[in-house]
């Protein structure tokens, strides 16, 4: 497996889900990431560190350079809880839970490595719906952790990997029926 390439896919898949979906400094963009899918394997047989550190090299830095937390979602093991830096957790009024993601028993590399390369790393059971975009790398469901109306989008890429992804936004809702006027930058 070429890391540098799941590192480069990466990139470019976040830079242009950022892009399109127009995410404001200070937002949450939900990361789901099956190490086992980008080796072409099925999610949870194949746990891998190195391609979790390609996608973290990929992605984390752009969301940084945007001003965006990222939340890091472990597996169904952990209840799909996720990583944050601390400032998001306190931010957006979180409530921490304690358990430290494992790759092989609870948790997945993803979350693992985000776990040992974040700045402060909290694990919290929920962000609420709080998550503005995000991306899905390997069916893992992110769709819990994004607002209530959740758009998904096309980029130019389809895979990270052997991963298929999804990749999705989140909208406000439509209200008020077919006498309603709607700003067609909100959709």
């Amino acid at each position: 497996m070429d890391f540098k390439l799941i590192t480069e896919q990466s990139k470019k898949a976040v830079s242009e889900i950022l892009e399109a979906a127009g995410v404001e400094k200070g937002s949450i963009f939900v990361i789901g990431c099956s190490s086992s899918e980008i080796l072409g394997d099925q999610i949870g047989t194949a746990t891998n560190l190195d391609s979790a550190n390609a996608v973290y090299d990929g992605i984390i830095p752009v969301l940084n350079e945007h001003g965006i937390f990222a939340a890091a979602q472990c597996c169904e093991h952990l209840n799909r809880a996720l990583v944050v830096e601390r400032s998001a957790m306190l931010k957006y009024d979180f409530e921490q839970v304690n358990a430290i993601p494992q790759p092989n028993h609870a948790g997945g590399a993803f979350a693992t490595v985000c776990y040992q390369r974040f700045d402060d790393p909290v694990l919290v059971e929920s962000i609420r719906a709080r998550a503005d975009a995000g991306i899905d790398i390997g069916g893992t469901m992110i769709g819990m952790h994004m607002h209530g109306v959740v758009v998904p989008m096309r980029i130019s890429l389809r895979k990270i990997g052997e991963a298929s992804i999804i990749c999705a936004r989140h909208r406000p809702k439509y209200v008020g029926g077919k006498r309603a006027i709607y700003d067609e930058d909100l959709m």
